[in-house]
């Protein structure tokens, strides 16, 4: 795919995000009317691969509502949220403020984020749980985060695995509870084209652009990706639990988070590189 059509392809992608964002800030999944929780959309893990992240200059790629990115604020990180979506930012910033946190919110596509942010240099960037998906190019992607970090600075990915991709949203029609693969596992295969008419929370349709598209990327692309981009692997874990029920079968833990029944498959990983 030329990389012109990877660029109309996203275009398309930020206006189903525009479109998207009234619906997510009214939905219960997200339930911003009331205390936003950060915390809730993190695994233990996460904060102990992270660290102190005081005094720190932390970037959030891809980060939609910034429901995240207001955790790393509240463990007193400089914290800096990016996305390609204009409404997504605007209401992140308003969140914020809300919230009384000081993050600095920019709206660029995330290939551009070198640019967007007048060439500053980070000590960690973090990204995922449902943002590679929407990304054509993982090299340049790589290449882009390689040039956003500080020597010894870090990369952390907590994603969605790419088995839990493949795995598909929910039973077709006709179809009983068992959990069937229905997409590439494999990257390679070119965008997956979606209806986002409705998303993954609750609430009405989607207003205008509905149309979304994705691309799978196996572990072995994402790291050869930061591997030749200059990275180092320094941790891999992957976990049976996710922060949301996917699934009608999965049953909640004690950590407040939702795993399936045996037998026991990783539906999200965490990576963490440095450079």
């Amino acid at each position: 795919m030329s990389t012109d059509d990877q660029s109309r392809l996203m275009r398309a992608n930020q206006a189903n995000w525009d479109a998207r964002t009234p619906v997510h800030l009214a939905s219960r999944f997200y339930g911003l009317d009331g205390d936003p929780d950060p915390d809730r959309w993190f695994a233990s893990f996460e904060w102990d691969d992270l660290g102190d992240l005081t005094g720190r200059d932390v970037l959030h790629l891809q980060c939609h509502l910034g429901t995240e990115t207001l955790a790393f604020a509240q463990r007193g990180a400089r914290a800096t949220g990016l996305d390609f979506s204009e409404a997504s930012v605007a209401a992140a910033t308003d969140i914020a403020a809300k919230a009384g946190l000081d993050v600095d919110y920019v709206q660029a596509n995330v290939y551009d984020a070198v640019e967007a942010l007048g060439q500053r240099r980070f000590d960690v960037v973090y990204t995922g749980k449902g943002a590679l998906c929407y990304l054509p190019d993982l090299p340049r992607w790589a290449d882009t985060v390689a040039q956003l970090l500080r020597p010894g600075g870090l990369l952390y990915i907590v994603e969605f695995h790419p088995l839990l991709n493949s795995l598909g949203p929910k039973p077709t029609s006709g179809e009983g509870p068992e959990l069937l693969l229905r997409h590439d596992y494999l990257g390679g295969g070119g965008p997956v084209h979606r209806d986002a008419t409705f998303t993954y929370t609750d609430g009405p349709a989607v207003a205008g652009a509905t149309d979304s598209y994705e691309w799978m990327h196996g572990m072995d692309e994402v790291i050869n990706a930061l591997t030749t981009a200059g990275l180092n692997i320094g941790r891999l874990r992957e976990s049976d639990e996710l922060p949301w029920p996917r699934w009608p079968r999965m049953a909640r833990t004690e950590t407040g988070w939702w795993r399936l029944p045996e037998p026991r498959i990783p539906l999200l990983y965490g990576l963490l590189a440095s450079r």
